[in-house]
């Protein structure tokens, strides 16, 4: 078993006002596509931060049933969802929770730009992320966090991965 890193809802927030502030300045997109599920929290803060449109990705990268699943085929959805319009797509910044081996990240930008109907408007794909691991062969344009090792990583929300209803169900009665 991998080491693991586990962090704290008060982490993560700090790790997403980094990520914003090494953004700001450097590069100003016009829409937010995050890789889902990992970059919901972070594309939602990020746009109340920088206060553009958001559009999300669904990818199915990891199996398993606990918090420590095995990485996969990539399976993408066959469309995105997007509250931007297609002009918005001229700067994009893909959102994701870590780069772990860098297979997501990658594959997300051909994704990306072959994808009807946005690949026509996009000029430029970067991409942010909260965490690098050691080993990732993709390194992110933005990353608060470069760990020098590769641990397992533990967010605040992946605690429900291991919880049912029925569980919660005994908690609060």
């Amino acid at each position: 078993m991998s080491e693991k890193l586990i962090i704290t809802y008060d982490e993560y927030k700090s790790a997403v006002e980094k990520l914003a502030l090494e953004i700001e300045g450097r590069y100003m997109p016009t829409v937010l596509v995050g890789i889902m599920r990992g970059a919901a929290p972070i594309i939602d803060i990020l746009s109340r931060i920088f206060k553009i449109p958001t559009a999300y990705v669904v990818i199915q990268s990891y199996s398993g049933d606990t918090v420590q699943n095995q990485q996969g085929e990539l399976i993408f959805a066959r469309d995105m969802s997007a509250i931007a319009k297609n002009q918005d797509f001229k700067r994009v910044l893909l959102v994701d929770d870590l780069s772990d081996t860098g297979l997501t990240l990658n594959k997300s930008i051909e994704w990306l730009k072959k994808y009807d109907p946005i690949k026509n408007y996009i000029d430029e794909i970067k991409t942010a992320c909260l965490w690098k691991k050691k080993s990732s062969s993709f390194t992110p344009d933005f990353c608060p966090i470069l760990l020098n090792n590769d641990p397992w990583i533990i967010q605040p929300s992946e605690y429900y991965d291991e919880i049912d209803i029925n569980t919660l169900k005994k908690k609060h009665s």
